[in-house]
């Protein structure tokens, strides 16, 4: 591996659309490829579910996981065919860590799809559908929302936390419905420009997740994790781990802790990173990273013009 200015970041969910990919499936054999590897070790149809939904079905968790890791492990080997250059450094939010492990070289593929299958059935049954729910807010210190998600669920309405700090000013609170709903409403009073929800079916990244995270720890026992090949920053603590066995740890406390993305990415910042690469679906990582820093200059793979244009640019 050598040194590069470029950092590679994968996204979670949120990112998936019906139709995503269409056209790295048909320009790519890769792509093609990897869908296939996917759907066997899944027994089923991965990319007709991908083409033709619905759109729910693509939004349940267990579904929503896999998919999107495939997405970016399919763009990734697309990225290598094209010759581009290697990342020195690799971040993914939230679900998209365990796809920066799979391009790192620490997860097998097949391996890794099927965790997070499971990783997703686990999140869903912690918290049955319509009973969690996650939203973006917009416009308040992160401070602020802490604060009025800790009163919300003091005074008695269910768990509520900020769970996701994705960049200054947007922050996302996860818990139990009717419990983010009173704190939207809080916030919105507290000077919030906008509340968003997301489009996801269970709280992540809650204390609600820890049965979860129990579930996960025994399913992750059998699965074997190497060291990564290119630095991967974990989404706990923003730091970057070689140790296999640190790595296990920190996947399983992922499940039931906030996502510290504003500090992963100054992490990949501070690794030497002024060009991100976003490696899925969509473009919801490079809008964060350039609100964390408007210096860094951001691609985007998911359209194959922008893949091999992107590939060129950064030999």
């Amino acid at each position: 591996m050598y040194e590069t200015t470029i950092g590679f970041v994968f996204p979670g969910q949120g990112s998936q659309q019906v139709g995503m990919l269409a056209a790295a499936h048909e320009q790519f054999a890769v792509v093609r490829d990897t869908f296939e590897e996917a759907s066997q070790a899944l027994d089923y149809d991965m990319w007709s579910l991908l083409m033709t939904g619905p759109q729910e079905a693509l939004n349940l968790t267990e579904t929503t996981q896999p998919v999107l890791l495939t997405c970016s492990v399919a763009l990734w080997r697309a990225w290598e065919e094209a010759l581009g250059a290697s990342p020195c450094i690799m971040a993914g939010h939230s679900l998209g860590e365990f796809s920066a492990l799979v391009c790192a070289g620490a997860l097998g593929f097949a391996d890794a799809v099927k965790l997070v299958r499971k990783r997703g059935e686990f999140m869903q049954t912690a918290v049955p559908a319509g009973q969690g729910a996650m939203a973006a807010i917009i416009g308040v210190e992160d401070s602020e929302v802490i604060r009025i998600c800790q009163q919300v669920a003091h005074e008695g309405n269910g768990v509520v936390s900020a769970v996701n700090f994705n960049s200054p000013g947007q922050v996302v609170i996860a818990g139990n419905t009717a419990a983010v709903e009173v704190a939207i409403s809080a916030l919105k009073e507290a000077g919030a420009k906008r509340a968003l929800p997301l489009p996801v079916s269970a709280p992540f990244h809650t204390e609600l997740m820890k049965p979860a995270g129990e579930h996960l720890a025994e399913a992750m026992s059998v699965i074997a994790i190497l060291s990564p090949t290119i630095p991967v920053v974990h989404n706990v603590n923003a730091t970057v781990e070689s140790d296999p066995e640190k790595i296990r740890t920190l996947l399983i406390e992922q499940i039931y802790s906030p996502v510290q993305w504003t500090a992963c990415m100054r992490r990949v910042i501070e690794a030497g990173a002024q060009n991100i690469v976003e490696c899925g679906p969509g473009r919801v990582l490079s809008g964060l990273s350039r609100r964390i820093e408007k210096t860094l200059h951001c691609y985007s793979l998911e359209e194959p013009e922008a893949l091999l244009a992107a590939a060129a640019e950064l030999k």
